[in-house]
């Protein structure tokens, strides 16, 4: 009798909105963010996760039904952002800095680019040696 293991034959397809980096906002804001020194783009969980070296600073959806983005902000920030409207705190995270938002279309992530590139330099600064 031969045992399967796993990872032997053949494997999963590879799902297309992966493949092309996002559908809608998140492919806009994959682009956006694969552009910034130090930036690693990877999906986990159902979102896309972004990270500066191994620190996930932002994720966002892989479906393109859902719009929550997340965020994680150093502390004061996190206050200045929840003080603006569309902003909430995260719903099991806000002790930890992080901060929810909409962002249903393209169009929308001029509203939160400012706080995601805060975001990622708070992160890129908790980070660097």
């Amino acid at each position: 009798m031969r045992r399967r293991f796993r990872g032997i034959g053949r494997g999963r397809t590879t799902r297309r909105v992966l493949e092309r980096g996002g559908a809608g906002a998140a492919a806009r804001l994959n682009a956006e963010i694969g552009a910034w020194t130090g930036a690693r783009i990877a999906p986990m969980f159902g979102r896309w996760g972004y990270f500066v070296g191994e620190r996930l600073f932002a994720c966002f959806p892989l479906r393109p039904k859902e719009h929550d983005l997340w965020m994680h902000l150093p502390l004061a920030e996190q206050r200045r952002a929840l003080a603006l409207d569309g902003f909430r705190p995260h719903r099991r995270f806000a002790a930890r800095g992080w901060v929810e938002c909409d962002v249903s279309s393209p169009a929308e992530l001029r509203r939160v680019l400012p706080w995601l590139r805060r975001s990622y330099e708070a992160t890129r600064r908790v980070e660097a040696p």
